[in-house]
């Protein structure tokens, strides 16, 4: 199996190489982290003196569950040391901005001998995958070593549940290879039994997400945000992130035909992807709105004479924080189909009134949790968008109770970390004692 999988992947790899050529040529970002990649030549265990868990965890909005967790590991087992990979060169970015303490690096590709190196080389006491990350060489290697494999804060979206079922003669033993699978709710677990997983190996701990929410309006990052962009306190703010193509579009018309009647509206423009920075920038221009971008303003405090009423937010990693600027949320890569939403829990923690598209199927569980408590609105277009914009500004009132039923509904849900956290220490006691005695 292990050389089929090697020439499926080294196949995949040569269609695709054109278009990493052409972006290692034209971003220097590109060309890192390929010697990690391709031979796993990660970090040997000599750097580590202590019990090391890796934690994998493929791009941004994992790498943001990790903070969370590992506080809570190392509070549990203060000699804990860990090894954080990504996929992505944002999630890298991020992980060394957000995980101080913790060494980070690229995840090998899924090829026989990189993963072997890896963990020849790294010799984890456990493995934790976060959310849904099913690499068959990757899975086997770490149980072929007796190592403790866990999927933490684990879920499995409508969508890829179709997809794994109609492989399931393949997933199920992948599955059954795990020590734990710690499932973001019911509906998720009985997702991973249907597709063959033993029942006892899988747990419903609820998901980090909550947990790791801020929901304090004036942290200090948000504070710090609000001072740069040169914004008073008092002022309306919408706010729409994670967005993707037309969700800008639909955004600038939204807040263009609000401010008819509320002049003082600010909106701010965070695009999921770096790579649009330049296309929504290009946008606002054509469309004649004023903006800055939060690259230009640095973290000084802005005077507010003369601040363009809308922020383009071209920086990676900001945007848990602004959603603590927002009166009114909206959670973009859901309007159109087969995008599957964004993260709605940050912008709800805040007790920001949120807003968001029909087509959010990889976060089943948090849309069903606010809407059956009235604590947010589904829209269905960018004439919806307006309306549901417009009515909130002009009921503040209803816009203060739907802020604050999220904003509790979160704090409601919180302690999955703890249960998670409860789930892996005899895992990692055991791998622990057992490599001492060897």
């Amino acid at each position: 199996m292990g050389w089929l999988l090697n020439f499926v992947y080294a196949l995949l790899l040569v269609a695709a190489s054109p278009l990493i050529g052409w972006r290692m040529l034209r971003h220097r970002r590109y060309r890192r982290g390929w010697r990690e990649r391709l031979f796993g030549l990660l970090p040997p265990r000599s750097d580590f003196n202590r019990p090391l868990v890796w934690l994998h965890a493929v791009s941004v909005g994992e790498v943001l569950l990790l903070p969370t967790l590992t506080r809570r590991l190392a509070s549990q087992q203060p000699d804990l040391q860990f090894l954080v990979t990504t996929s992505t060169d944002t999630g890298f970015d991020v992980a060394r901005d957000k995980l101080a303490g913790c060494r980070i690096t690229w995840m090998p590709l899924d090829f026989t001998w990189a993963v072997r190196a890896a963990l020849r080389r790294v010799r984890p006491d456990l493995v934790l995958l976060v959310e849904l990350e099913l690499w068959p060489n990757l899975i086997r290697g770490v149980g072929d070593a007796g190592i403790p494999l866990t999927l933490v804060n684990a879920r499995l979206s409508e969508r890829s549940f179709r997809g794994y079922r109609r492989l399931r003669r393949l997933v199920a033993p992948l599955l059954n290879r795990c020590t734990r699978i710690a499932a973001q709710s019911g509906e998720y677990a009985r997702r991973f039994v249907q597709l063959g997983a033993d029942s006892s190996r899988v747990h419903v701990t609820g998901s980090i997400k909550f947990d790791g929410v801020q929901t304090d309006r004036r942290n200090p990052h948000t504070r710090a945000i609000r001072a740069a962009f040169g914004w008073p306190e008092g002022v309306p703010v919408f706010v729409a992130g994670s967005t993707q193509s037309p969700e800008e579009e639909a955004a600038i018309d939204a807040w263009r035909a609000a401010r008819r009647s509320h002049p003082d509206l600010l909106l701010v423009l965070v695009p999921r992807h770096r790579e649009r920075f330049e296309n929504v920038a290009t946008l606002l221009k054509v469309r004649g709105v004023p903006f800055r971008r939060r690259s230009q303003l640095g973290t000084a405090p802005a005077s507010a004479d003369g601040v363009p009423p809308v922020l383009l937010v071209d920086t990676i990693g900001e945007l848990s924080a602004v959603w603590g600027l927002a009166d009114i949320a909206y959670v973009g890569g859901s309007l159109t189909a087969g995008r599957g939403g964004q993260n709605m829990l940050e912008p709800a923690a805040f007790g920001a009134a949120v807003l968001f598209g029909p087509h959010t199927e990889n976060f089943r569980a948090s849309v069903q949790l606010l809407l059956s408590n009235d604590a947010a609105a589904v829209i269905r277009s960018a004439l919806d968008l307006a309306d549901h914009l417009g009515r909130l500004l002009d009921d503040p009132c209803e816009r203060e109770r739907m802020g604050k039923r999220a904003r509790q509904l979160v704090g409601d849900q919180q302690g999955a970390t703890a249960r998670t956290v409860e789930l892996l220490s005899p895992l990692l006691t055991a791998s622990h004692s057992d490599r001492r005695a060897a």
